[in-house]
């Protein structure tokens, strides 16, 4: 089989035993494999009692999203990978579209579907909604999802259409594309490597696409809720990482202190809500990049002796401007 679907599971059986079958019955053209990352549930045992048709992958212990991924997929030989999360429920043809996409089109190295809550199947899921974009500040938003807000799904993002990055909870990728980068980025540990993983690939000259003929309803905050203060930890100290990663020196030197001073702002605002331990993270993550800043700037170095500065698929506007300022709930990323 040319496609192998790969879910890193971690303590979730109870999610495997309500979503897998789903996977195992809309995918017959694939071959579907468990990377168990070293749970300390019934997940193995109970996966090789009932679900002997998925692969497992048993790795000798926890190494996190972006490595337990990155380990598993060294040991998987397709032309095409998904990673899927064991909190997605996908429907009867959701796969084929998106392999077709990359059959017809190699310029093309990866591909999201259309992800709607499964909570609220009507609505877009925070997650890669309709796809990923970065504003001029670095923020990521989605076709869809604005911050916070998700917008009911009226078939107006049921075209094809290039974006800035996939999401991580289903993405479709060319096998040679994951391996030519290492694979995801251990250093962020979990949150926005998917677009550390696409800006690379928009460096390499490929694209990234979404395809709204493919759908699947995520539940969301299986590994960090919204609401956790890691998680705020991890987007803001990724957040930052990431610029300094791929942006040129000179775009850099505009854009961090802007973002550092919006970063602070959003510290303030968590402390005029209550919410002490949100803006705790905040600074915590502010220091880990400032203590980090030597070994970041290397791996800035090595990424731009490899690849060329790609600016050109990264929305020209401020998001936070659109959203807090101006009050509006989407953005027209063509304008």
């Amino acid at each position: 089989m040319n496609t192998a679907i790969v879910i890193l599971n971690y303590n979730g059986e109870k999610l495997l035993q309500r979503f897998l079958p789903g996977v195992i019955q809309y995918s017959p053209h694939a071959r579907v494999i468990v990377a168990d990352n070293a749970s300390t549930d019934n997940s193995v045992a109970m996966l090789q009692k009932d679900f002997p048709q998925a692969n497992l992958i048993k790795l000798d212990r926890n190494y996190g999203f972006c490595g337990g991924y990155n380990h598993a997929l060294s040991q998987v030989e397709a032309k095409y990978y998904v990673l899927l999360n064991s909190d997605v429920e996908v429907t009867e043809g959701w796969l084929q579209p998106m392999i077709t996409l990359l059959d017809q089109h190699p310029e093309v190295a990866a591909v999201q579907p259309k992800i709607l809550s499964h909570h609220q199947k009507d609505h877009f899921e925070y997650a890669g909604a309709g796809g990923g974009y970065l504003d001029a500040l670095g923020y990521p938003f989605c076709r869809g999802r604005l911050f916070n807000y998700t917008e009911k799904d009226e078939g107006q993002y049921n075209d094809i259409c290039p974006v800035f990055w996939a999401s991580g909870a289903c993405l479709l990728i060319r096998s040679e594309v994951f391996h030519q980068f290492n694979g995801l980025d251990e250093d962020f540990f979990a949150h926005m490597e998917e677009i550390d993983l696409c800006w690379k690939i928009h460096r390499s000259g490929k694209q990234v696409m979404y395809c709204g003929a493919s759908t699947v309803y995520h539940v969301g905050g299986g590994t960090l809720s919204q609401s956790s203060p890691v998680k705020t930890y991890y987007n803001f100290r990724n957040g930052l990482n990431l610029l300094i990663h791929h942006l040129p020196g000179w775009r850099l030197a505009l854009t961090l202190p802007l973002r550092i001073s919006l970063d602070y702002l959003a510290a303030v605002k968590f402390l005029a809500e209550g919410n002490a331990s949100h803006a705790g993270s905040v600074l915590k993550a502010h220091f880990h990049v400032v203590t980090s800043l030597l070994k970041t700037l290397r791996k800035r170095n090595r990424l731009k002796q490899q690849l060329p500065y790609s600016m050109h698929t990264i929305y020209r506007g401020s998001a936070v401007i659109i959203y807090y300022l101006k009050g509006r709930k989407r953005i027209n990323v063509k304008s």
